[in-house]
C-alpha cells in the first residue's frame, strides 16, 4: 500500500534525508587511504545521534552497523570492518536515520585518492542516471518511467543494471511501497500521486548486471568483479513535481565540488 504523506509530513522528512546528508558530507573528508570502513562507520554513527536521530540501519533486519560499506565489486549491504581503503578504490556509502518517527535513506559513492578512468566514468554516468530518473517522479507518470529513464542512460554506455535490487518508498518505514527498479519499461507499473516520497537508487556495474552473494548473508558483488557504483535521492512529489528532500551539497562543499545538478528539483527550497 502507498502511503501518501502531508507537506507538514515531507517537510519532516526533509529533516530526516538532511542528517543523512550532513552525515555523508563529514565522512566525504574521511574517505582516503588507510582509513577502514569500521572507523567511518562509528563517525557516522556518532554523529547522527549528535543530530537527535538513530541510525537508520543499525539492527534493521537484524544489521549489524550503522553503514552499509560496499568497495569496488561490492554493490551494496557490505559490513564495515578493519581492512584499510587503498589508494584508487571505490567506496559505496549508503546511510539511513530515523527522527521525529521517519527515515531518511541516502548514498553516494566516493573515489578513494585517484581512481582510473573507467571506473572515473561509471560513477558519473551512474549519477547521472539517478537524476534521469528523479525527471520522470511526477503525478501522471509511472514507476517504469523512471526505471526506463535510468536503465536507457546506463546501458547507452553497456553498463550493467542491476535487477534484484531496487528502490522504495519511504517514510514512518525504511521500506515502502512501492518497489522501484532502475529499470523497466515506460507506462508500465504504478501510478505517481501528490505527496509520495521515494528513494530512488541506481545501482549500476561496470560490467554484467549479475550479482552473487558473500556467505555473511548481506553483501552482495558483481559477478564478474567489476566496479559497481550507487547513488541514491530522497525525493518526494510536491506541487506535481520531484523535489528533492536530501543533497549531495555537504559532500561537494567538503571536497570542493561545484554542482547545480539539484537545483532544477529545489522549488524554492533552501539547504543550509
Amino acid at each position: 500500500m502507498i502511503v501518501v504523506k502531508t507537506k507538514e509530513e515531507i517537510e519532516i522528512m526533509r529533516e530526516s534525508a538532511l542528517v543523512v546528508s550532513r552525515t555523508l558530507g563529514m565522512l566525504a573528508k574521511e574517505v582516503k587511504p588507510g582509513v577502514t570502513t569500521l572507523y567511518l562507520d562509528k563517525l557516522a554513527e556518532d554523529y547522527i545521534r549528535s543530530q537527535g536521530a538513530i541510525p537508520g540501519f543499525l539492527g534493521l533486519y537484524d544489521f549489524p552497523n550503522t553503514l552499509c560499506m560496499s568497495p569496488n565489486a561490492q554493490v551494496v549491504h557490505g559490513i564495515p570492518n578493519n581492512k584499510p581503503l587503498e589508494e584508487g578504490d571505490i567506496i559505496s556509502i549508503d546511510c539511513g536515520a530515523l527522527k521525529n518517527g521517519f527515515y531518511g535513506d541516502h548514498a553516494y559513492t566516493f573515489p578513494v585518492g585517484e581512481i582510473d578512468p573507467a571506473t572515473e566514468k561509471l560513477l558519473r554516468i551512474t549519477k547521472e542516471s539517478l537524476y534521469e530518473g528523479i525527471r520522470e517522479l511526477k503525478v501522471g507518470n509511472r514507476v517504469g518511467d523512471v526505471g526506463n529513464a535510468i536503465q536507457r542512460h546506463c546501458e547507452k554506455h553497456g553498463y550493467g543494471v542491476v535487477r534484484e535490487l531496487v528502490g522504495h518508498g519511504l517514510g514512518r518505514t525504511m521500506h515502502e511501497d512501492p518497489e522501484m527498479p532502475n529499470y523497466g519499461k515506460r507506462g508500465r507499473g504504478k501510478k505517481f500521486v501528490e505527496g509520495m516520497v521515494i528513494a530512488i537508487e541506481p545501482m549500476i556495474n561496470l560490467g554484467t548486471h549479475r550479482i552473487n552473494h558473500l556467505s555473511d548473508g548481506w553483501t552482495i558483488l558483481t559477478k564478474d568483479g567489476k566496479p559497481s557504483a550507487h547513488f541514491e535521492h530522497d525525493v518526494a512529489i510536491v506541487n506535481g513535481k520531484p523535489e528533492l528532500l536530501s543533497t549531495f551539497k555537504y559532500i561537494y562543499d567538503a571536497l570542493g565540488i561545484v554542482s547545480d545538478e539539484e537545483e532544477e528539483f529545489r522549488q524554492n527550497q533552501l539547504v543550509l
